[in-house]
C-alpha cells in the first residue's frame, strides 16, 4: 500500500509550497488507494508553537485535505510529533553505536562552526560534523 507523508514545521503559516506538497501527496495517495500521513516536524523548539500547529492544521482541512494517520487522529505508526518519537530514535541510535555502525561526536560547537564557515567560504555546502565522520 501507498503511504505518503506530509511533515511540516510549526514555526509559522502554512505557506504555498507546503500546501502543494500536501496536496499533491494527498491526491497521490488517494489515487492509489493509499495513506496519507501527517508528521509535525516540531523538533526547534524555539520556534515551534501551538498556534502554528492550529494554523497548518486548519490550513490542510480548509484545503479539503484529510489525513489518516496523525495528530488528533491517531494510527499504528505514531507518535505522529517529532519530539515525542525520541525514544525510538534513541533506540536505533543505540543500536548503531553497539553495532560500531556510529560514534559519538565530542565536537564542540565551536569547532563544527568553524568547519562550517570553512566550508562555505570554499562554495560547499556545509555538512555537520563532515570532518568527523566517515560511512562504513
Amino acid at each position: 500500500m501507498v503511504r505518503v507523508r506530509f511533515a511540516p514545521s510549526p514555526t509559522g503559516a502554512l505557506h504555498i509550497g507546503g500546501a502543494r506538497t500536501a496536496l499533491f501527496n494527498w491526491l497521490f495517495a488517494r489515487s492509489q488507494k493509499g495513506k496519507f500521513i501527517l508528521r509535525i516536524e516540531d523538533t526547534d523548539r524555539e520556534r515551534s508553537t501551538l498556534e502554528a500547529n492550529k494554523t497548518i492544521f486548519h490550513g490542510l482541512e480548509w484545503l479539503g485535505l484529510d489525513w489518516d494517520e496523525g495528530p488528533n487522529v491517531g494510527g499504528p505508526f505514531g507518535p505522529y510529533y517529532q519530539t515525542e518519537r525520541l525514544e525510538i530514535y534513541q533506540k536505533y541510535a543505540r543500536q548503531l553505536i553497539n553495532e560500531g555502525q556510529a560514534y559519538y561526536c565530542f565536537c564542540t560547537k565551536e569547532t563544527l562552526e568553524a568547519e562550517r564557515q570553512a566550508m562555505l567560504s570554499q562554495g560547499l555546502p556545509p555538512k555537520a560534523g563532515a570532518g568527523h565522520w566517515q560511512v562504513r
